[in-house]
């Protein structure tokens, strides 16, 4: 058990993180921050849209589609709760670090696949540093902002996923038919460049160095980033506010996402991933090769209509950011999950509509899963301590890899077995159960400081 300074110590560092206006610092933390998530998610699309070209030169039947998309997910599905679990244990940069390196290069390596199998296991070790990455950034951005303004603040970061996810249409209309398949894989290896940057410019947090007791440099952060703000003490800060709030350092373990009011939360968060990502990566990774399988439309006519529907997850993206600090997260969680899923559930007659029909009843739920695919990394992240939050995050993450693995080859069964309105149909039941256990039994977060709201226990 800490004693008392201890705690005041750490209360003391939460309370400077509050008081923080928001400044250039912040900006270009987010910008670093960012630039990263942008490749994530070009990485994580890009063979959504390269499977299309990579269908008739291999010969690719419906499972072994499946098997390809799914094998990433896996290798994410690791990545994830390992590196969430070690970094609330080493910290946040130097993981970031390493998993960025890793989906970099192996995402160069993919460029070079001579063969089915061989993409097979390159999309695997690509995904150990692709699902690494993801919830140690959603928890380092958390522990940076104001209770006010968290959801904004973080959203703001991740905008540039969706944007990255609407850009792999873009650049995979033009790219693929022109260039090949393989220049797809050679820009998603970009963020290599990032590593060095990362390391330089992104501070631990001061909110991890203090949960795990070196409160020495959790202060000597702090004041680094203050001098940063105030532009070396030429503008002047609010003063503290006063926390009533015990923040003793902990270790964290898996049985703690179990305990006390975190096991009902971790059920509700597993669930909520699970459902969400089966409809967004269903959607997302297998939408331009039903266009191309099912309605035979041209290569550049598949990946267009594909531009449309990233255009509208986009778009979801956008308004939740703007909105998120003013309604709360429980509004948008529950409406577009359950909106999506009565769309999707009517997308069941699609084998009579036209492919214009059906692309433009599908902006509902790009839609719904833009919004989804942002607040999800900020809910989870709000609803664990800091000795628990990358962990959580990272086994969060797991049940979308989860999902994403299982989702291609529940579509390529589905759509043998019972048809295309059976896919939708099935997103839409996915959809349905996800928003009702966000009606039933998610909490509200907005405008709370974290150490509030996850207490250690």
């Amino acid at each position: 058990m800490a004693d008392g300074t201890q705690i005041t110590d750490a209360r003391t560092i939460i309370a400077r993180i509050e008081r923080l206006p928001n400044s250039p610092w912040h900006t270009r933390m987010r910008a670093v921050i960012g630039a990263a998530w942008f490749f994530d998610a070009f990485d994580a699309l890009t063979i959504a849209f390269v499977l299309p070209a990579l269908i008739p030169l291999w010969h690719l039947n419906p499972f072994e589609i499946g098997l390809l998309i799914a094998t990433g997910y896996a290798g994410q599905a690791i990545g994830s709760v390992f590196t969430g679990w070690y970094a609330d244990r080493v910290g946040r940069v130097p993981c970031a670090v390493w998993t960025c390196a890793i989906f970099a290069a192996f995402s160069l390596a993919c460029a070079f696949a001579w063969s089915f199998p061989a993409l097979v296991v390159l999309r695997f070790l690509q995904g150990l540093g692709l699902g690494g990455e993801i919830p140690i950034v959603q928890s380092y951005i958390n522990e940076f902002t104001t209770s006010a303004t968290r959801g904004r603040f973080a959203l703001l970061t991740q905008l540039p996923f969706a944007f990255g996810i609407l850009v792999t249409s873009l650049v995979g209309v033009w790219v693929v038919p022109h260039l090949g398949w393989q220049w797809m894989f050679v820009i998603g290896a970009l963020p290599a460049a990032l590593t060095l940057p990362l390391r330089k410019v992104l501070p631990e947090s001061p909110r991890w160095l203090a949960s795990v007791g070196r409160y020495a440099e959790a202060d000597a952060t702090m004041t680094h980033i203050e001098a940063l703000v105030t532009d070396g003490g030429k503008r002047s800060l609010p003063p503290l506010p006063a926390l009533g709030i015990s923040v003793p350092p902990r270790q964290g373990h898996f049985a703690d996402l179990f305990r006390g009011r975190y096991a009902a939360r971790t059920i509700v968060i597993w669930v909520l991933w699970f459902t969400g990502y089966m409809v967004s990566y269903g959607l997302s990774g297998w939408m331009p090769s039903l266009y191309r399988a099912v309605y035979h439309l041209p290569l550049e006519t598949a990946l267009l209509y594909s531009v449309y529907s990233t255009t509208a997850l986009f778009i979801g993206g956008c308004m939740v950011t703007i909105f998120i600090d003013r309604t709360g997260r429980k509004p948008w969680l529950v409406g577009c999950l359950l909106i999506s899923g009565v769309a999707l559930a009517v997308m069941f007659g699609a084998p009579g509509w036209s492919a214009e029909t059906l692309m433009l009843v599908g902006l509902i739920p790009f839609f719904g899963i833009g919004a989804i695919s942002l607040i999800l990394g900020l809910y989870t992240a709000e609803n664990y301590p800091t000795h628990l939050r990358s962990l959580g995050a990272g086994v969060g993450n797991a049940w979308l890899r989860v999902s994403s693995v299982i989702g291609p080859f529940l579509v390529g069964w589905v759509l043998q077995e019972a048809g295309l309105g059976a896919v939708f149909l099935m997103f839409g039941i996915f959809a349905l159960i996800g928003g009702a256990t966000a009606a039933l039994f998610a909490i509200e977060t907005r405008g709370r400081l974290l150490e509030e709201l996850s207490p250690v226990a």
